[in-house]
């Protein structure tokens, strides 16, 4: 596979040039701007991905169990049923519907037979070899959707949701077969041409596009391996296959899942030393037999209650994984909740509202970003998982983005006042600790913190400000330009500095940390 190389435009003029860059590339630009902000976001699930329960349609002629995609290719009419499906599960309205709600990126699970259209051979010895025809037109929705969601501001995940030979036991891995990702080496080495597949065409497709198109903010690898004894063929298969998309594209955010193994899987990132990833867990309170037995209300209590197993969980990784320059993100989560939870509520909407209110405070405090399960469903009022159903009976806020206090032009002198006492701070506590320091570089990292929290929050005005999510990978980035510039010694005070702007200026525009 050749090396596909971005061709990035300038966001504008005032810009600042990252030092021994061998690209003229300047950071941040637009493409920057979408991939490190923090994404607030709902899964199209079941556009390409089918899932039953979600949209029942396309299943009216499928092979039985009726449940997969494969099923589906291997009914009747599974072409003109596919593309049908395809063309109206999302729409021009449902677009404008999102960005109207405050969503600013949304997950699109794929199978790798959807890639098939522009590469035949990621069909190859698979279960789908035959269907080529049936799965050929879904490349160019998939470049549809990127190119009509940057029409509305709107980032793009793409998710590999089903591999060769299935990667979990679900259906929504693209078939109705037992699993066999992981005991066949050839399954797990031809994922990764297929994901090479993925990210070679999309990234040159993003490039060639008039305009180009700056709002791919990641590919995720796998969706919820379930590796069993296979673990460390897991971690194995995550280096190769980082290492084979960097070869194509250096810059591009991985998102990895963390197999519920949430503090393994942080550890493994911050031992690879691969640039910008990101650790995807997924979070449902409606499926095990403990979660059928708690109360709605003793569920969001526990999601508030700093000390209790998961948010401990979330802080702990959280601090590590930005200390490594990596992020965190939920990648799926609901309103939904078992009967049993909700078993003897006065108001079930209340409750559902409370449980949602608890996952929100937990992601925007530890989180670079959420994405809900999911937009909608076929048919059925469902307020547990349908995104808009949420929002339509007010089970999910309706305003849930941060409002600003105070224009963000208007924050110079309250900077230069917060920096100097942040910086006395500073000089104070560690002149209590023998050592050499360069404090000066604390405070130039302070002055870069707010002032990037400005650039993100006066970026693109419309009724709902950005903010820098991903500061792991910025800061990263930040102090790699301080370092060029002014040497390496204490670049770590840079670092400290940086993020204690950042907070700093989103206090003074939100009257809260907005971040």
């Amino acid at each position: 596979m050749r090396k596909l190389l971005y061709k990035l435009k300038n966001h504008d003029g005032e810009l600042s040039e990252a030092p021994r860059n061998p690209s003229p590339k300047l950071f941040p630009d637009e493409q920057d701007m979408y991939r490190f902000r923090k994404q607030r976001g709902v899964n199209l699930g079941s556009w390409f991905v089918l899932e039953r329960w979600i949209a029942d349609g396309p299943f009216r002629a499928a092979r039985a169990p009726a449940q997969s995609d494969l099923d589906v290719a291997s009914g009747s009419d599974a072409k003109s049923i596919l593309e049908q499906h395809w063309d109206t599960w999302v729409t021009d309205q449902d677009w404008v519907w999102l960005a109207g709600h405050g969503i600013n990126t949304v997950r699109i699970p794929v199978g790798y037979y959807h890639v098939c259209g522009v590469d035949p051979d990621v069909l190859r010895g698979t279960d789908f070899a035959d269907f080529g025809p049936v799965f050929a037109g879904a490349w160019s929705r998939i470049t549809h959707a990127l190119a009509t969601a940057h029409q509305h501001g709107i980032g793009v995940l793409f998710d590999l949701h089903a591999a060769p030979g299935k990667q979990n036991g679900d259906a929504h891995s693209g078939t109705s077969n037992e699993p066999t990702f992981f005991k066949h080496q050839k399954n797990m080495t031809h994922t990764i041409h297929c994901l090479s597949a993925l990210v070679a065409h999309i990234t040159a497709f993003a490039r060639s596009h008039d305009p180009p198109l700056p709002n791919l903010v990641g590919v995720e690898l796998l969706n919820e391996p379930q590796p069993g004894s296979h673990n460390d063929a897991l971690q194995k298969w995550y280096k190769d296959a980082c290492d084979a998309l960097r070869a194509i594209d250096p810059k591009l955010p991985l998102y990895i899942s963390d197999s519920w193994m949430t503090d393994q899987y942080a550890g493994f990132i911050k031992s690879a030393g691969i640039p910008f990833l990101v650790l995807d867990h997924h979070l449902y309170r409606c499926f095990t037999s403990g979660d059928i037995s708690t109360p709605a209300a003793e569920h969001a209590r526990r999601l508030r209650d700093p000390n209790d197993g998961t948010p401990s969980m979330f802080s702990r990784v959280a601090r590590d994984l930005e200390g490594a320059g990596a992020s965190l993100v939920v990648g799926e989560w609901s309103a939904a909740l078992n009967p049993g939870s909700l078993h003897g509520a006065r108001d079930e909407h209340a409750e559902k509202n409370a449980y949602v209110q608890a996952q929100l405070q937990l992601y925007e405090e530890h989180c670079a970003g959420w994405f809900f399960w999911t937009y909608k469903k076929g048919c059925g009022w469902d307020t547990g998982w349908s995104f808009r159903d949420a929002v339509d009976a007010g089970v999910f806020p309706g305003q849930f983005r941060h409002a600003l206090q105070r224009s963000p032009t208007d924050t110079g002198a309250d900077m230069e006042r917060a920096r100097s006492a942040a910086s006395a701070q500073h000089a104070s506590y560690w002149d209590k600790h023998p050592g050499h320091y360069e404090h000066w570089r604390f405070d130039e990292g302070y002055a870069t913190g707010w002032e990037d929290a400005v650039r993100f929050a006066s970026w693109r005005p419309t009724q709902f400000a950005e903010e820098l999510g991903f500061r792991g990978p910025w800061v990263k980035r930040r102090a790699a330009e301080h370092a060029a510039t002014k040497g390496g010694s204490n670049v770590w005070e840079y670092e400290h500095g940086f993020l204690q702007g950042c907070k700093a200026a989103y206090d003074n525009m939100y009257g809260s940390s907005g971040a």
